[in-house]
């Protein structure tokens, strides 16, 4: 890694830490004891990572990984993007469907191991409920907060365009969630492009008006990706830490009080009625990667081309799979 790429990435971590909604409780930041016998994986998380804090908070990956001589440590980012170009960690975050558009431009060495079934509602672009906005239309010219890059980024491109706007209409605020968290509530953006769970908790905050979310513009599948290197390398891991994901995303279907219990005061001491709503839109249901059901992640890549968001087009469906051990039942 870069001298620059490393600054970026402390620099990145030392911005989680100072901002509220960013913090995570220290028992997901904190690292585990490692035996020397074992070799560490590392494994970035962002706030969205349900499972991963799942797996986290009740110790379920370590127990996992021990067998096959490794243990985890765990990574907060607010912002992916960077760590997965430089290949700052192994196995990396659950992201929206937008971010492998950035990453695969960039020439990122990244296998897809996993993907999260859609949750379209998951993701909205709002205002304050006594806003004069009532349209997409409405935007024109006024200020939009949104993170660059995020699945969130293509839900507002995607539904500019539906109103007959272009990024050109708006003025993007390019903030990390957890700055449009708080611009959002100064009113010092118009709206805000957003996903779970700052959309749930924006929405317990204060009235708000939904102009547009996923339904009709994407599917917002979240990825699952891991370097290159490393599932070449260590294949079994990558597949243990599928099945982990997988159970853990049956868990907190069928425990959603458990689940409510677990991630609220990882996420800040939440009202558990903010956890609960963020958790009932998002399906959990991981399962392989299909190049055949790729197509909308060309939809987006052509979308991030007209509004040159990337340099060129790229075949959204040319990316390497790894197809992990099978999960019965």
């Amino acid at each position: 890694m870069t001298d620059d790429a490393s600054r970026r990435l402390a620099t990145t971590r030392r911005s989680v830490l100072r901002t509220g909604l960013g913090v995570v409780a220290a028992s997901v930041l904190g690292m585990p004891a490692v035996h020397a016998a074992e070799r560490v994986v590392k494994i970035s998380m962002q706030r969205s990572s349900v499972l991963f804090t799942v797996l986290k908070v009740r110790g379920t990956l370590a127990e996992r990984l021990a067998p096959l001589g490794f243990a985890p440590s765990w990574h907060l980012f607010t912002s992916v993007i960077e760590p997965m170009n430089a290949g700052a960690v192994d196995i990396h975050a659950d992201v929206a469907d937008a971010v492998p558009i950035f990453t695969q431009s960039a020439g990122a060495p990244l296998t897809f191991y996993a993907r999260e079934r859609g949750a379209p509602s998951a993701e909205a672009i709002i205002v304050p409920a006594d806003s004069p906005i009532r349209t997409m239309a409405d935007l024109k010219g006024r200020t939009v907060g949104v993170s660059r890059g995020s699945g969130s980024h293509y839900v507002l491109a995607a539904a500019l365009k539906r109103a007959g706007l272009t990024f050109a209409d708006v003025k993007p605020a390019y903030l990390q969630a957890p700055e449009g968290a708080a611009a959002f509530e100064k009113g010092s953006i118009d709206a805000w492009s957003i996903w779970d769970p700052f959309l749930a908790f924006a929405e317990a905050k204060r009235p708000v008006r939904t102009l547009a979310d996923g339904n009709g513009l994407t599917s917002y599948h979240r990825y699952y990706l891991v370097n290159d290197g490393f599932v070449a390398e260590h294949p079994e891991v990558v597949s243990a830490v599928y099945e982990a994901l997988v159970e853990a995303g049956r868990w907190a279907k069928a425990n959603p009080d458990a689940a409510v219990a677990l991630l609220a005061p990882v996420w800040g001491d939440l009202p558990p009625a903010v956890v609960a709503a963020a958790n009932a839109r998002r399906t959990y249901a991981v399962e392989p990667v299909q190049r055949a059901q790729l197509g909308e992640q060309q939809d987006i890549a052509d979308a991030f081309l007209e509004a040159r968001l990337i340099p060129r087009r790229i075949d959204a469906t040319a990316v390497t799979i790894f197809q992990p051990t099978a999960v019965k039942g």
